[in-house]
């Protein structure tokens, strides 16, 4: 039997009272196959390497290089992951590959370049707030894993996905340094309301950081991409929006992506705290009910 083909089988047997078996019904789940799959392997090698590339980047005080790096880490995290189901090639390695990964280029990696651009004039605070990032991070992608091994994985994302969150700081990175004197700054159009912003969002960041930690670790479900096909009919409003946003990153990349990642960060509360809000409110319903139907 081919190994792409593996599968767990169990039996659930009845007995009578004679001890004999009646039936079997068998209940088959699907095993992440084990193996090397070189074509998704290679971009996500290549997704690490930039998140090193990035780290040194930081560490010589070239911020802009070491965001374009990150951003480069998150297209080839996209496309690994792309061709592991189109391709129907993931496996155990790859998936453990890619936590690894992801702990570098959206760990490490950014909380290296916050720590050397915000927190080192913190002191003690400044460098528990990267530990804390980094950790979020870990405990985030273990989390992960542990569901994927036991098929508790649903439509959406449980917590901000780590390239999410890193995704708030490299935008944010390649944002600010439009602020910068002509001679530094990116030649690029902006979006003045949002540049006028940044600076007080710089002040910031330092709670930014905590607050995208805590979220990575959180419970608040996230809109999940991953079986988004776009070979299939969608509705013209639907394609008019991609347009758009086609646009705006044409016309203003660094502060539409700043953006992007921002609403995406932010979505998560935006959708639970009135979900929990309602919950409540028809627990409420329910037991004042009850209550009257015991006293009738």
């Amino acid at each position: 039997m081919k190994t792409n083909k593996i599968r767990f089988k169990r039996t659930l047997q009845k007995r009578n009272r004679d001890n004999k078996i009646l039936i079997k019904v068998p209940i088959k789940r699907e095993e992440l196959k084990k193996g090397i799959y070189i074509v998704p392997a290679l971009f996500t090698c290549g997704n690490m390497s930039l998140g090193f590339l990035s780290i040194l980047s930081s560490i010589e005080g070239h911020f802009i290089s070491a965001a374009w790096f990150l951003i480069g880490a998150l297209a080839c995290d996209i496309v690994d992951g792309r061709i592991a189901r189109m391709t129907k090639s993931t496996s155990v390695f790859g998936m453990e590959l890619d936590s690894l990964s992801d702990l570098i280029s959206f760990g490490a990696a950014p909380a290296v370049m916050m720590y050397l651009l915000v927190l080192n004039t913190m002191g003690n605070i400044g460098i528990a707030i990267a530990v804390l990032y980094v950790l979020c991070c870990a405990l985030r992608l273990a989390r992960f894993n542990a569901l994927s091994q036991s098929s508790e994985l649903e439509k959406h994302f449980v917590g901000l996905p780590t390239p999410a969150s890193a995704g708030v700081i490299i935008s944010f990175v390649l944002s600010y340094q439009l602020l910068a004197p002509e001679e530094y700054a990116l030649n690029a159009n902006t979006i003045p309301v949002l540049m006028e912003l940044m600076p007080d969002f710089f002040k910031a960041m330092p709670i930014v950081i905590v607050v995208l930690s805590f979220l990575m670790v959180s419970n608040i479900p996230y809109m999940s991409f991953k079986k988004l096909k776009l070979t299939k009919i969608r509705t013209i409003e639907l394609f008019a929006v991609f347009i758009v946003l086609i646009i705006l990153v044409v016309i203003f990349p660094q502060n539409t992506i700043f953006i992007i990642f921002s609403i995406y960060a932010a979505s998560g509360i935006l959708f639970y705290v009135p979900r929990i809000i309602i919950n409540k409110r028809n627990k409420r319903k329910a037991e004042d009910e009850e209550v009257g139907s015991d006293e009738t």
